[in-house]
């Protein structure tokens, strides 16, 4: 029966697929929720990848030169579930039977640092090809630097359906094929199922041609899905390629062998009922009973695995071999490859003004050197958003690039980021106009649901872009990237302030996901006592900029907009009114400060108004009132469109003024 069902199967790897096939009904079953036919369809792949052709050790799981696997088609994430426990790793049965309940192991999407084996957040589908992307990207510079020696796996992928109608992957692919990322396989479940029905509804791609074009290795394994020979031969083909990605077109059939469910939409999103399980374990030959597991399984994978902790052991070794070169793979890995040594910018003189987009990229100059895990590249606008580095760019004649030309592909970018920086040892800045920001925002979220350390730069934050008018002019994106949780936005008051901000994140080993929020035009550099305060203060993410006993109102300022408040604080003291003013550059790091600290720089006791280029929504969990722009902007000079939109200082000093005339 083993034959007739699996191919080629051992009777260890047979006894796994038949586990891992009872484990997709039975979870889905109990949970009365998630996905079954793709994960049973997949198991075949999925043990041929981590039974023959994965470079992993279940010992070790956290192994630097381990193989990635992704699993981009979370949905069938009872695959990924199964395979852990029945190799060894460590996820038991009351892990697997906790499938999808609340604060479980097994949740139902693949969360990164949650489960082992799960190397990205997968779920959203498409996103997991462009974080296997950025993961090939970072072991083919580490190699480049460290040695094959020390630094010499490959990344895996496998991408459903619908992972290829999504836009993303078309992006990654694309420009994975003109870095000839050869590291990178992708297997594509070609399963021609979808939730709404048969793929032909809307999809009628010839995708082997399509990839064949982005300049992939094109493999059609035809319908064999449950061979685990012609599997691992096309996996060994996609190893022996030495210039392409590769591409594995599998046809499968979702919901394989449930004779009832297979081929079928139902299959996809439903639950099996009960007959249908108890049918198709009686046709799998295992126990029909919910959740049997095989006691002897795990272990005996593992043993049969011994020839991967051998390659370990070797790694080890070659490791100690290498000396100082090892020493600081291992350091890198170890502080995400975080800016090390002393080096420090020149800061900017006082009374100028500087566009904090450029003092980015005085950041790029002083400090890439001393950054051996930074990448920086943008969305075809490097020049634009100050992230020129110094080298020709990364590709097949440059391996050890740090310059990455993304092209006009803001998501993948954006994803490409998630996959360099969960890699590990890795630093990545991608770049692009903030009005573009919601191209991108499907990957920041995954960024910081997953905890990684990638750095957003968004420039041109406000209407001073000008005459690009409104479709180039953010309006709602500040507010919309702070109701993301765990990311923290940072919109610096002056460019000496972006250069502190930048080596702080730089030199962070754990820093968070950060989106930086940058001008396109000049701003005002802080004078010397301000300086200091923002010195103190701005990693705080506010802090007092001027301060007065008897100041009768506060102004809240970020960005551009801080120098506005300064400005109509002089002029409201002319007047004799005294007043506060407050940047805040960050809200999610000014949260997270002491109640008492949050209380002395924002005194609520006296009013207070916020002056911001961007909507006002929020600013009243600060200030009793703010200064904003709530509609889109205008084709006309910067300048023109701030005085428009009555964002200057005369405007915040009126407002001021008939605040406290109310109030009295």
């Amino acid at each position: 029966m083993s034959d007739q069902l699996f191919p080629g199967a051992t009777e260890l790897e047979g006894r796994a697929i038949r586990e891992i096939m009872a484990l997709a009904m039975d979870g889905p079953a109990q949970a009365n929720s998630g996905h079954s036919g793709t994960a049973m369809a997949l198991a075949p792949l999925g043990v041929t990848l981590f039974a023959r052709l994965l470079r992993h050790d279940p010992t070790d799981a956290q192994w630097i030169d381990r193989d990635r696997f992704i699993l981009s088609c979370g949905h069938a994430s009872m695959l990924q579930y199964g395979l852990a426990h029945c190799f060894g790793y460590e996820l038991d049965g009351d892990d697997l039977r906790g499938f999808r309940r609340p604060h479980s192991r097994t949740p139902g999407h693949p969360e990164r640092g949650v489960t082992p084996t799960v190397e990205v957040t997968t779920g959203p589908l498409g996103q997991g090809v462009a974080n296997g992307v950025g993961m090939a990207i970072a072991e083919r510079i580490l190699r480049s630097d460290y040695g094959e020696d020390l630094v010499d796996h490959r990344t895996w992928v496998i991408a459903g359906d619908g992972c290829l109608e999504e836009g993303i992957s078309h992006e990654a692919a694309s420009l994975a094929g003109a870095l000839g990322l050869d590291r990178l396989t992708v297997f594509y479940d070609d399963n021609h199922i979808t939730i709404d029905g048969p793929t032909e509804l809307a999809m009628r791609d010839d995708t082997a041609a399509r990839f064949r074009a982005y300049g992939w290795q094109v493999i059609e394994v035809g319908e064999h899905a449950n061979d685990l020979n012609l599997l691992e031969r096309a996996g060994r083909e996609a190893i022996a390629e030495r210039a392409m990605p590769t591409l594995v077109i599998v046809r499968s059939h979702i919901g394989y062998p449930a004779a009832a469910m297979m081929d079928r939409r139902e299959a996809h999103g439903s639950p099996f009922a009960a007959s249908v399980i108890s049918e198709t374990k009686a046709v799998l030959g295992v126990p029909n009973e919910p959740f049997a597991l095989d006691p002897d399984l795990p272990p005996s994978m593992v043993d049969a695995l011994a020839e991967r902790r051998s390659q370990r052991t070797r790694w080890e070794a070659a490791m100690v071999a290498a000396g100082e070169r090892g020493a600081r793979l291992r350091e890198q890995f170890d502080t995400g490859g975080a800016l090390v040594g002393p080096a420090r910018a020149d800061y900017y003189d006082a009374g100028g003004a500087v566009a904090t987009r450029k003092a980015l990229q005085r950041a790029m100059d002083v400090w890439a050197p001393h950054t051996p895990g930074l990448t920086a590249g943008s969305a075809d606008l490097t020049d634009n958003t100050g992230v020129v580095l110094a080298g020709p760019p990364q590709g097949p004649a440059n391996p050890a690039g740090r310059q990455i030309h993304f092209g006009v592909r803001e998501f993948a970018m954006g994803a490409t980021l998630v996959g360099q920086a969960a890699h590990g040892a890795m630093r990545p800045v991608g770049s692009t106009f903030f009005v573009f920001s919601d191209y991108e925002r499907p990957a920041i979220r995954l960024a910081a649901l997953s905890h990684v350390h990638a750095l957003f730069v968004f420039t041109h934050d406000s209407v001073g872009v000008g005459e690009d008018g409104p479709t180039h002019q953010p309006i709602e994106h500040l507010m919309a990237l702070r109701a993301m949780p765990r990311l923290h936005v940072v919109r610096p008051s002056d460019a000496n302030e972006t250069l502190d901000l930048v080596e702080s994140y730089l030199r962070d080993p754990e820093p968070p996901t950060t989106a930086l929020i940058l001008s396109r035009q000049d701003i005002a550099v802080l004078g010397d006592t301000e300086r200091r305060a923002s010195r103190e203060g701005a990693s705080r993410g506010g802090y007092v900029l001027r301060d007065h006993d008897d100041a009768r109102c506060t102004l809240v300022g970020t960005g551009s907009e801080v120098a506005v408040c300064l400005e109509a604080s002089e002029r409201l003291a002319s007047r004799g009114v005294p007043t506060r003013v407050v940047a805040m550059p960050c809200w999610a790091c000014f949260d997270e400060q002491p109640v008492e600290y949050r209380e002395e720089i924002l005194r609520r006791s006296i009013p207070s108004i916020a002056v911001e280029a961007g909507a006002t929504l929020g600013w009243t969990r600060y200030v009793d009132e703010a200064i904003g722009i709530d509609a889109f902007g205008l084709s006309a000079p910067g300048a023109y469109v701030f005085n428009y939109f009555n964002i200057e200082a005369a405007n915040v000093e009126e407002r001021v003024v008939d605040r406290l005339a109310r109030q009295r």
